[in-house]
């Protein structure tokens, strides 16, 4: 780590301010700063961990004192800055016998988008402070997002996990930088899902085990997107068309019925990726499948896991 001068430039609340400027000129649709002081003091995430919720993605045990403490990320981290990006898109009209992909990954895979515009952001924070250091990611490394977005104010804990919003529901994604700068920051916001249960009593697999707990191995987006090996059989009858996650959750939310439209082209769908024709997938080889789907999300789930899924729900249809 290099030595940090004294020299800072400006107040904590002038700084703070031109860090939000400078996130909407990046085309970030909120921005929300938190203190960096313990993130998880009941250790959430450890009960989580023990109660065998994370399946088999055991990056998660692996990190987990790097999640709960950022110091360990980026010693003499002082805030954390978080930004959320809209990706709402109406979903086409489907055709008669289409599967379904979830909203996230129907057009180019956002780390790709985002990551660029997060960097440039951080750099702005080091330009605020002599020696001053970042560290960002986008949901791909040690850091509680979702937390610290609460923390930051730029919403509150939805029961179903997710973060909402009164202006972008749930349809965004989160970007977290750390850094040593010392910013000023910004207060939590009230929970406001108040006593609705539409998304537990929604999900068809009984996945939200209690408010604000899923169980992954329960979960659809689990199920179609990391788990490569057999679907458990009792799940499947239960997958209702969905080949790559799920957004049932969120389409019953009524924070989610008045979103506006993305302004990012990058997050609309690319032609059939959103009701793809199962026909059109179990058609292409592996090459096939890579060139089509390049650059977006539903890479992850790989060829053979898309044609597992594909398979399941086609056995599935009436």
């Amino acid at each position: 780590m290099s030595p940090r001068s004294p020299h800072t430039y400006g107040p904590v609340e002038t700084r703070a301010r031109a860090v939000k400027e400078h996130a909407s000129l990046e085309g970030f649709d909120a921005c929300g700063i938190a203190a960096a002081a313990s993130i998880d003091p009941e250790d959430r995430l450890g009960e989580w961990l023990r109660s065998g919720y994370h399946a088999d993605m055991d990056w998660m045990e692996r990190t987990r004192d790097m999640r709960q403490d950022v110091q360990k990320k980026l010693p003499g981290t002082r805030s954390v800055v978080v930004v959320a990006r809209n990706y709402y898109a109406p979903r086409p009209k489907a055709a008669e016998g289409s599967v379904k992909v979830a909203r996230y990954a129907w057009g180019r895979d956002y780390h790709r988008v985002l990551l660029k515009p997060l960097r440039r952001l951080a750099r702005f924070i080091e330009s605020l402070e002599d020696g001053a250091e970042t560290y960002c990611c986008i949901d791909s490394g040690p850091v509680l997002e979702k937390a610290w977005a609460v923390r930051a104010g730029l919403g509150w804990l939805g029961k179903n996990s997710l973060v909402l919003r009164r202006d972008l529901g749930s349809w965004f994604f989160l970007g977290t930088i750390l850094t040593t700068v010392e910013l000023e920051h910004d207060s939590p916001i009230p929970d406001q899902c108040g006593s609705c249960r539409l998304c537990i009593e929604a999900c068809p697999t009984d996945a939200i085990v209690e408010p604000k707990v899923v169980d992954s191995l329960r979960c659809i987006p689990y199920q179609t997107i990391e788990n490569r090996g057999t679907i458990p059989e009792e799940l499947q009858p239960q997958f209702e068309g969905w080949v790559f996650g799920c957004d049932i959750c969120q389409d019953v939310c009524p924070w989610n019925r008045k979103v506006a439209e993305t302004s990012e082209p990058d997050f609309h769908p690319r032609p059939g990726h959103a009701n793809p024709d199962p026909d059109w997938i179990t058609a292409m080889d592996e090459e096939a499948f890579r060139k089509e789907f390049s650059g977006t999300p539903i890479l992850r789930a790989k060829h053979t896991g898309m044609l597992r899924n594909v398979s399941l729900n086609r056995r599935r249809m009436p």
